[in-house]
Protein backbone atom coordinates (compact mmCIF):
# COMPACT_ATOMS: atom_id res chain seq x y z
CA UNK A 1 0.00 0.00 0.00
CA UNK A 2 1.18 3.59 -0.59
CA UNK A 3 2.76 5.31 2.39
CA UNK A 4 1.30 8.69 3.38
CA UNK A 5 2.40 11.40 5.77
CA UNK A 6 0.10 13.21 8.19
CA UNK A 7 0.47 16.31 10.36
CA UNK A 8 -1.98 17.41 13.02
CA UNK A 9 -0.63 20.94 13.47
CA UNK A 10 -1.88 22.23 16.80
CA UNK A 11 -1.17 25.35 18.79
CA UNK A 12 0.71 23.44 21.50
CA UNK A 13 2.10 20.47 19.58
CA UNK A 14 2.40 19.01 16.11
CA UNK A 15 1.73 15.29 15.75
CA UNK A 16 3.41 13.78 12.69
CA UNK A 17 2.91 10.26 11.41
CA UNK A 18 3.46 8.02 8.42
CA UNK A 19 1.18 5.16 7.50
CA UNK A 20 -1.66 4.00 5.30
CA UNK A 21 -4.64 3.81 7.67
CA UNK A 22 -5.77 3.58 11.30
CA UNK A 23 -4.27 0.13 11.74
CA UNK A 24 -1.12 0.92 9.78
CA UNK A 25 0.66 3.84 11.43
CA UNK A 26 4.34 2.99 11.17
CA UNK A 27 5.69 5.85 13.28
CA UNK A 28 4.30 8.84 15.17
CA UNK A 29 6.19 11.74 16.77
CA UNK A 30 5.09 14.75 18.81
CA UNK A 31 6.82 18.08 18.29
CA UNK A 32 6.23 21.06 20.59
CA UNK A 33 4.83 24.10 18.76
CA UNK A 34 7.62 26.63 19.33
CA UNK A 35 8.73 28.98 16.53
CA UNK A 36 7.71 28.31 12.93
CA UNK A 37 11.30 27.74 11.86
CA UNK A 38 12.01 25.22 14.60
CA UNK A 39 8.68 23.40 14.39
CA UNK A 40 8.62 23.10 10.61
CA UNK A 41 12.28 22.12 10.62
CA UNK A 42 11.74 19.23 13.02
CA UNK A 43 8.71 18.03 11.06
CA UNK A 44 10.65 18.14 7.79
CA UNK A 45 13.48 16.17 9.35
CA UNK A 46 11.02 13.47 10.38
CA UNK A 47 9.46 13.10 6.93
CA UNK A 48 12.80 13.19 5.09
CA UNK A 49 13.42 9.77 6.59
CA UNK A 50 10.58 8.47 4.37
CA UNK A 51 11.49 9.38 0.76
CA UNK A 52 8.84 6.92 -0.48
CA UNK A 53 5.94 9.11 0.74
CA UNK A 54 3.16 9.33 -1.86
CA UNK A 55 1.59 12.47 -0.38
CA UNK A 56 1.31 14.52 2.82
CA UNK A 57 -1.81 15.79 4.55
CA UNK A 58 -1.80 18.72 6.99
CA UNK A 59 -4.66 19.67 9.28
CA UNK A 60 -3.70 22.98 10.87
CA UNK A 61 -4.84 25.39 13.52
CA UNK A 62 -5.97 28.62 11.95
CA UNK A 63 -7.26 30.74 10.51
CA UNK A 64 -5.69 29.44 7.30
CA UNK A 65 -5.92 30.36 3.62
CA UNK A 66 -7.55 27.54 1.63
CA UNK A 67 -8.03 29.39 -1.68
CA UNK A 68 -5.72 27.74 -4.21
CA UNK A 69 -5.44 30.83 -6.39
CA UNK A 70 -4.36 33.00 -3.48
CA UNK A 71 -0.71 34.04 -3.04
CA UNK A 72 -1.00 32.94 0.59
CA UNK A 73 -2.66 29.57 -0.06
CA UNK A 74 -1.48 27.07 2.54
CA UNK A 75 -0.54 29.77 5.05
CA UNK A 76 -1.62 30.25 8.65
CA UNK A 77 -2.92 33.81 8.52
CA UNK A 78 -4.34 35.95 11.36
CA UNK A 79 -3.83 33.53 14.22
CA UNK A 80 -3.37 35.01 17.72
CA UNK A 81 -0.67 32.35 18.32
CA UNK A 82 2.45 34.47 19.00
CA UNK A 83 4.94 34.36 16.14
CA UNK A 84 2.74 32.32 13.82
CA UNK A 85 0.68 34.94 11.99
CA UNK A 86 1.31 34.91 8.21
CA UNK A 87 3.34 31.70 8.22
CA UNK A 88 3.65 29.58 5.07
CA UNK A 89 3.12 25.88 5.81
CA UNK A 90 1.86 23.75 2.90
CA UNK A 91 4.23 25.19 0.30
CA UNK A 92 7.26 24.59 2.49
CA UNK A 93 6.55 20.86 2.70
CA UNK A 94 5.63 20.61 -0.99
CA UNK A 95 8.94 22.16 -2.05
CA UNK A 96 11.19 20.47 0.50
CA UNK A 97 9.71 16.97 0.21
CA UNK A 98 8.63 17.15 -3.45
CA UNK A 99 5.27 15.47 -2.75
CA UNK A 100 1.63 16.53 -3.22
CA UNK A 101 0.36 18.26 -0.06
CA UNK A 102 -3.25 18.41 1.08
CA UNK A 103 -3.98 21.29 3.44
CA UNK A 104 -7.04 22.13 5.52
CA UNK A 105 -8.11 23.17 8.99
CA UNK A 106 -7.47 20.70 11.79
CA UNK A 107 -11.22 20.27 12.35
CA UNK A 108 -12.06 19.81 8.67
CA UNK A 109 -9.32 17.16 8.57
CA UNK A 110 -10.84 15.48 11.64
CA UNK A 111 -14.23 15.51 9.92
CA UNK A 112 -12.67 13.82 6.89
CA UNK A 113 -11.15 11.19 9.16
CA UNK A 114 -14.52 10.48 10.77
CA UNK A 115 -16.07 10.21 7.29
CA UNK A 116 -13.37 7.82 6.10
CA UNK A 117 -12.99 5.58 9.16
CA UNK A 118 -15.12 6.83 12.06
CA UNK A 119 -18.59 7.89 13.19
CA UNK A 120 -19.71 9.43 9.88
CA UNK A 121 -19.07 6.57 7.47
CA UNK A 122 -22.79 6.16 6.74
CA UNK A 123 -23.66 9.84 6.14
CA UNK A 124 -22.62 12.49 3.62
CA UNK A 125 -23.60 15.70 5.42
CA UNK A 126 -22.45 16.17 8.99
CA UNK A 127 -20.66 18.44 11.45
CA UNK A 128 -17.65 17.61 13.61
CA UNK A 129 -17.10 19.83 16.67
CA UNK A 130 -14.23 19.71 19.13
CA UNK A 131 -14.60 21.39 22.52
CA UNK A 132 -11.36 21.96 24.38
CA UNK A 133 -9.09 24.95 24.90
CA UNK A 134 -11.03 26.42 22.00
CA UNK A 135 -14.03 25.29 19.98
CA UNK A 136 -13.66 24.39 16.32
CA UNK A 137 -15.87 22.73 13.76
CA UNK A 138 -15.47 20.92 10.48
CA UNK A 139 -18.36 20.55 8.06
CA UNK A 140 -18.97 18.10 5.23
CA UNK A 141 -21.87 18.68 2.84
CA UNK A 142 -22.75 16.10 0.21
CA UNK A 143 -19.46 14.29 0.73
CA UNK A 144 -17.32 17.44 0.30
CA UNK A 145 -15.60 19.46 2.99
CA UNK A 146 -17.11 22.92 3.28
CA UNK A 147 -14.97 25.86 2.15
CA UNK A 148 -16.34 29.29 1.40
CA UNK A 149 -15.18 32.83 1.96
CA UNK A 150 -12.97 31.40 4.70
CA UNK A 151 -13.75 28.08 6.41
CA UNK A 152 -16.28 27.20 9.10
CA UNK A 153 -15.63 29.07 12.37
CA UNK A 154 -18.24 27.35 14.49
CA UNK A 155 -16.54 28.31 17.73
CA UNK A 156 -17.27 31.99 17.11
CA UNK A 157 -20.98 31.48 16.54
CA UNK A 158 -23.04 34.02 18.47
CA UNK A 159 -25.60 32.27 20.67
CA UNK A 160 -28.18 33.50 23.22
CA UNK A 161 -26.57 34.56 26.49
CA UNK A 162 -28.88 35.07 29.46
CA UNK A 163 -26.73 37.31 31.62
CA UNK A 164 -29.11 36.95 34.54
CA UNK A 165 -28.63 33.19 34.62
CA UNK A 166 -24.97 33.42 33.59
CA UNK A 167 -23.29 36.77 34.34
CA UNK A 168 -19.91 35.55 33.05
CA UNK A 169 -18.81 37.97 30.33
CA UNK A 170 -16.98 35.41 28.18
CA UNK A 171 -13.37 34.47 27.44
CA UNK A 172 -13.03 35.16 23.70
CA UNK A 173 -10.61 38.05 23.03
CA UNK A 174 -12.52 38.93 19.86
CA UNK A 175 -16.20 38.51 20.74
CA UNK A 176 -16.41 37.95 24.47
CA UNK A 177 -19.47 35.74 24.74
CA UNK A 178 -19.46 33.79 21.49
CA UNK A 179 -19.79 29.99 21.74
CA UNK A 180 -16.06 29.57 22.41
CA UNK A 181 -16.08 32.42 24.88
CA UNK A 182 -18.88 30.80 26.86
CA UNK A 183 -18.23 27.08 26.52
CA UNK A 184 -14.54 26.30 25.84
CA UNK A 185 -12.16 25.18 28.57
CA UNK A 186 -10.99 28.70 29.55
CA UNK A 187 -14.64 29.73 30.09
CA UNK A 188 -15.16 26.86 32.52
CA UNK A 189 -12.06 27.94 34.43
CA UNK A 190 -12.97 31.62 34.34
CA UNK A 191 -16.57 31.08 35.44
CA UNK A 192 -16.10 28.40 38.10
CA UNK A 193 -12.45 28.78 39.12
CA UNK A 194 -11.72 25.15 38.22
CA UNK A 195 -10.67 23.28 35.13
CA UNK A 196 -13.38 21.15 33.58
CA UNK A 197 -11.70 17.85 34.39
CA UNK A 198 -11.82 18.70 38.12
CA UNK A 199 -15.56 19.47 38.18
CA UNK A 200 -17.78 16.56 39.31
CA UNK A 201 -20.45 15.27 36.92
CA UNK A 202 -23.26 16.66 39.12
CA UNK A 203 -21.84 20.21 39.11
CA UNK A 204 -24.10 22.96 37.74
CA UNK A 205 -21.39 23.81 35.23
CA UNK A 206 -22.34 20.90 33.02
CA UNK A 207 -26.00 21.78 32.60
CA UNK A 208 -24.99 25.28 31.48
CA UNK A 209 -22.27 23.87 29.24
CA UNK A 210 -24.74 21.44 27.64
CA UNK A 211 -27.22 24.27 27.04
CA UNK A 212 -24.68 26.35 25.15
CA UNK A 213 -23.49 23.43 23.05
CA UNK A 214 -27.10 22.42 22.33
CA UNK A 215 -27.93 25.95 21.17
CA UNK A 216 -25.00 25.76 18.75
CA UNK A 217 -26.15 22.33 17.55
CA UNK A 218 -29.70 23.66 17.07
CA UNK A 219 -28.41 26.48 14.88
CA UNK A 220 -26.33 24.03 12.85
CA UNK A 221 -29.29 21.65 12.51
CA UNK A 222 -31.44 24.48 11.18
CA UNK A 223 -28.84 26.03 8.85
CA UNK A 224 -26.83 23.09 7.48
CA UNK A 225 -29.32 20.28 8.11
CA UNK A 226 -26.62 17.74 8.96
CA UNK A 227 -27.45 14.07 9.19
CA UNK A 228 -25.25 13.79 12.28
CA UNK A 229 -23.31 15.99 14.71
CA UNK A 230 -20.12 14.62 16.26
CA UNK A 231 -18.98 16.20 19.54
CA UNK A 232 -15.42 15.57 20.72
CA UNK A 233 -12.61 17.24 22.61
CA UNK A 234 -11.40 17.25 26.19
CA UNK A 235 -14.41 19.11 27.59
CA UNK A 236 -16.83 16.53 26.17
CA UNK A 237 -16.69 14.10 29.07
CA UNK A 238 -18.93 10.99 28.88
CA UNK A 239 -21.71 12.41 31.04
CA UNK A 240 -22.11 15.39 28.67
CA UNK A 241 -23.70 13.65 25.68
CA UNK A 242 -27.08 12.86 27.34
CA UNK A 243 -27.27 16.43 28.65
CA UNK A 244 -26.60 17.94 25.21
CA UNK A 245 -29.13 15.62 23.56
CA UNK A 246 -31.85 16.59 26.05
CA UNK A 247 -31.08 20.29 25.70
CA UNK A 248 -31.11 20.02 21.89
CA UNK A 249 -34.62 18.54 21.90
CA UNK A 250 -35.71 21.33 24.23
CA UNK A 251 -34.13 24.02 22.03
CA UNK A 252 -35.76 22.75 18.81
CA UNK A 253 -39.18 22.28 20.49
CA UNK A 254 -40.36 19.75 17.95
CA UNK A 255 -39.82 22.00 14.93
CA UNK A 256 -37.74 19.46 12.98
CA UNK A 257 -39.83 16.34 12.57
CA UNK A 258 -37.40 13.69 11.45
CA UNK A 259 -36.70 10.21 12.86
CA UNK A 260 -33.18 11.30 13.81
CA UNK A 261 -34.63 13.64 16.42
CA UNK A 262 -36.73 10.88 17.90
CA UNK A 263 -33.54 8.81 18.22
CA UNK A 264 -31.29 11.72 19.16
CA UNK A 265 -28.72 9.31 20.65
CA UNK A 266 -27.82 8.49 17.04
CA UNK A 267 -27.78 12.15 16.00
CA UNK A 268 -25.40 13.62 18.60
CA UNK A 269 -22.50 11.17 18.96
CA UNK A 270 -18.89 10.90 20.07
CA UNK A 271 -16.04 10.65 17.55
CA UNK A 272 -15.49 7.12 16.34
CA UNK A 273 -11.75 7.79 16.15
CA UNK A 274 -11.48 9.36 19.60
CA UNK A 275 -8.54 11.69 20.03
CA UNK A 276 -6.95 10.31 16.84
CA UNK A 277 -9.52 11.99 14.58
CA UNK A 278 -7.28 14.93 13.69
CA UNK A 279 -4.19 12.88 12.88
CA UNK A 280 -6.06 10.20 10.96
CA UNK A 281 -7.98 12.95 9.18
CA UNK A 282 -4.69 14.39 7.98
CA UNK A 283 -3.79 10.92 6.74
CA UNK A 284 -7.11 10.75 4.88
CA UNK A 285 -6.36 14.20 3.42
CA UNK A 286 -3.05 12.86 2.10
CA UNK A 287 -4.85 9.84 0.67
CA UNK A 288 -7.32 11.96 -1.35
CA UNK A 289 -4.54 14.34 -2.41
CA UNK A 290 -2.14 11.68 -3.59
Amino acid sequence: MPLYGAIEAGGTKWVCAVGSGPEYLHETVRIPTTTPAETLGLALAFFRRYPELAALGIGSFGPVDLHRGSPTYGWITTTPKPGWANTEVAGVFARELDVPVGFDTDVNAAALGEYRWGAAQDVNTFVYITVGTGIGGGVMVGGRLLHGLLHPEIGHMLIPHDRTADPYTGACPFHGDCLEGLAAGPALLGRWGQRGETLPAEHAAWVLEARYLALACANLALIISPERIILGGGVMQPHMLPLVRAELKQALRGYIRMPQFDEVAHYIVSPGLGDRAGLLGALALAEVTG
